[in-house]
């Protein structure tokens, strides 16, 4: 029979405290539901009284009806004060989750330091506390922090304080490595010695600060641990949280543990990546299982092997946590990489060998002059497809023109294009608050007459990348345009040493790419578009 985890996400509590992340009470509500789309247990949501945010959030997300048990955070009662006095236990009772989890200390050295009260003290605060829960029909999850350290220093005290917890009826009794700084084999030798001295359920809750948060939650769990505490792509205080996106699919894939249905595994790189969106974090290429990168291929060797059997160069089917397989093509790619990437867009590949060496030397002479092909999917699909006669050229560029100008303490750009749009000549000109805004205003104002769904589509991200800095100003420079809808997402690369040019470039190829599967509009002939001055005779 198949042992179940306990999956206990602390996104919205813990990961907020990570440098750079800040959530608002819509936020929160939004990643709570995608939280239980995924089907986790458990969803702490923060500190009912401890600033406006949480408040909000909890008043909200009983009106969502989830699955998950919204869960409260607190700390044990104040010292030498009676818990049913004690404001924020009163504010956690108030709110109405039907589960909280309470922190409190385990390591002597806290009790004496951060306290400041006595051991017998600190015992009564934990007991009196987690009693007070439970006698509101509560589940109650005692976070024992500071606990490696703790039982380290004083394991009879460490232990001492879980039974505490138990006598007043926790129901999960969780082990906190707080500063992160307990290696695996210490974390399975006190957990298997906590689980002969305690016999409440076990959870373990690790921090990043030495790389080891996941390892120590996987061995946790083989020592007896039965519920893993974790935030979405390990966000968190200082290093960070143990990564759920990591852990889940280890303990359920690697390790034969029950966490989530399979079909809601499979949501686990969309969650991943919508928390990363919401929370304006960049995920690593490189993440573990939910990563971009994690199921790319760009050695020719490599994918040469994987088209024959994918087992070869991948761990798993990246279907399985909802990611995909991606080849990459650059200098360093062989047949196999083109090949794979032509059947990939539907290509007929298999009569044209010599084509294909020719496209390849193409992208590493290419590659050679600056531009890279792994993050700019769509220039890449452009080139292959054009290669292979499967573009129809709806956008000729005759020219543009730009202006700078200053004034009265304002920088304003305009963009002048003259183009050919489908066999109409048009000369349009519009303003942004810098060059590429201008462009990229001046280039839609023409194409959205002829492509009205054009307007569905903006910029995403815009990046700049210098190489041959010894050029200084004039050296060559990459730019990397990400364009998106309500649909999907896709890159385009331009190459040169001016970075108008560059950009121009990247944000055609932007529209062209977004115009191979968009319908043109039937209601727009070229004499209206002479009425509004589109046309240039």
């Amino acid at each position: 029979m198949t042992t179940s985890i306990s999956i206990f996400d602390t996104t919205l509590r813990d990961g907020t405290q990570g440098e750079g992340i800040s959530l608002s009470a819509d936020d929160k509500l939004k990643i709570a539901q995608k939280l239980d789309a995924l089907g986790v247990h458990y969803i702490e949501g923060g500190n009912p009284g401890s600033n406006n945010k949480d408040i909000e959030f909890f008043q909200r997300v009983k009106g969502l009806n989830l699955q998950a048990k919204i869960t409260a955070f607190g700390s044990t009662r104040r010292k030498f004060s009676l818990a049913e006095q004690d404001a924020s236990l009163l504010r956690i009772a108030e709110s109405g989750v039907p589960a909280a989890t309470l922190v409190g200390k385990s390591w002597d050295f806290h009790v004496h330091t951060a306290l400041q009260t006595t051991l017998e003290e600190n015992l009564a605060m934990v007991y009196d506390s987690i009693a007070f829960l439970k006698q509101r029909g509560m589940e109650a999850m005692f976070d024992s922090e500071h606990f490696f350290d703790g039982y380290k220093n004083n394991p009879d005290y460490a232990l001492a304080v879980l039974r505490k917890a138990q006598e007043a009826g926790a129901d999960w009794l969780v082990l906190c490595d707080t500063n992160g700084g307990t290696l695996p084999g210490e974390i399975h030798e006190i957990v298997s010695r906590v689980r002969q001295e305690i016999s409440a359920p076990i959870g373990i809750h690790t921090h990043n600060d030495c790389e080891l948060a996941v390892a120590n939650t996987l061995a946790a769990v083989q020592a007896g641990a039965r519920q893993v505490q974790g935030t979405i792509n390990g966000y968190g205080e200082r290093c960070g949280n143990a990564n759920l996106c990591s852990i889940i699919p280890n303990l359920q894939l690697k390790m034969n543990y029950d966490c989530l249905a399979d079909d809601k595994l499979r949501a686990l790189t969309g969650t991943a990546r919508y928390v990363s969106e919401i929370a304006n974090v960049s995920m690593p290429v490189g993440q573990a299982y939910v990563g971009n990168a994690a199921f790319a291929h760009k050695g020719g060797i490599h994918v040469s092997a994987i088209m024959k059997d994918s087992k070869t160069y991948e761990h798993i089917k990246p279907e399985l946590v909802g990611n995909k397989q991606r080849i990459l093509v650059s200098e360093l790619a062989g047949q196999s990489n083109i090949i794979s990437k032509a059947q990939e867009l539907g290509l007929d590949i298999n009569a044209n060998n010599e084509k294909t060496k020719t496209i390849m030397d193409h992208i590493k002479d290419l590659e050679h002059k600056g531009y890279q092909f792994e993050g700019a999917d769509a220039s890449l699909e452009l080139l292959l497809r054009e290669a292979f006669g499967e573009t129809k050229e709806t956008i000729k560029v005759d020219s543009f023109k730009m202006l700078v100008e200053s004034s009265k303490g304002n920088m304003m750009s305009e963009a002048i294009v003259k183009l050919n749009v489908d066999g109409h000549p048009v000369y349009t000109a519009a303003e942004g608050n810098g060059p590429v805004n201008a462009l990229d205003n001046a280039l839609r104002k023409a194409l959205i007459p002829y492509y009205p769904k054009l307007e569905e589509i903006h910029l995403s991200d815009y990046k700049v990348r210098v190489f041959d800095e010894k050029d200084a100003t004039a050296a060559k420079v990459r730019v990397l345009i990400e364009s998106t809808n309500s649909v999907t997402t896709w890159s385009t690369v331009g190459v040169s040493s001016n970075v108008i040019e560059a950009s121009w470039e990247a944000l055609v190829d932007s529209l062209r790419y977004a115009l191979l599967s968009m319908p043109k509009s039937s209601t727009t002939p070229a004499d209206s578009l002479e009425r509004i001055g589109l046309v240039n005779h």
